[in-house]
């Protein structure tokens, strides 16, 4: 059913099920923040060559602010540090071949704990980049479906609650 509605590899879709036991349960993805001036920092994936915030499937063990820190760190460069949750989104990612889970995907508002950043991996990112809300690049469907409009919303409103859907 997964390859008839994915398109993808047969073969493909075994192996990543393979490895999944026990009941069906979502997978987290963080999402780092980071503003500077008024522009969010964005990353550009090797896979899909557009642009996203830092992030990504955290691991099990590992806490939410951990993992985004790390994620911020390898594919920006930047140290920083998580400093508040702004919105957990419901993403189905069923659809998109090869993943085939839901997950769920927390924001976090970082804050930057060095301007310069170090480079980051190359095996993830090739662009590192501050943007301001009216020059955002072609974004990734890692963003989601409602875009960034709302993070900026956390930037004008720093007391502003949590998102959520």
């Amino acid at each position: 059913m997964a390859a008839a509605q994915t398109g993808a590899d047969h073969e493909r879709l075994v192996e990543l099920f393979s490895g999944e036991v026990g009941y069906a349960t979502p997978k987290v993805d963080v999402r780092g923040v980071v503003f500077r001036e008024g522009q969010v920092l964005l990353v550009r994936g090797l896979d899909d060559a557009r642009w996203t915030v830092p992030g990504g499937w955290a691991d099990v063990g590992e806490r939410p602010s951990e993992a985004v820190e790390k994620e911020v760190r390898e594919e920006s460069g930047y140290l920083a540090q998580a400093a508040k949750l702004i919105g957990v989104r419901n993403v189905d990612v069923r659809s998109q071949a090869p993943w085939p889970f839901h997950g769920y995907k927390l924001f976090f508002r970082c804050e930057l704990v060095a301007d310069e950043p170090a480079p980051p991996s190359p095996l993830e990112t090739d662009g590192v980049g501050f943007f301001a809300p009216n020059g955002l690049p072609e974004l990734s469907r890692r963003v989601g479906p409602a875009g960034l409009d709302w993070v900026f919303e956390h930037l004008r409103d720093p007391a502003r609650p949590a998102d959520f859907d």
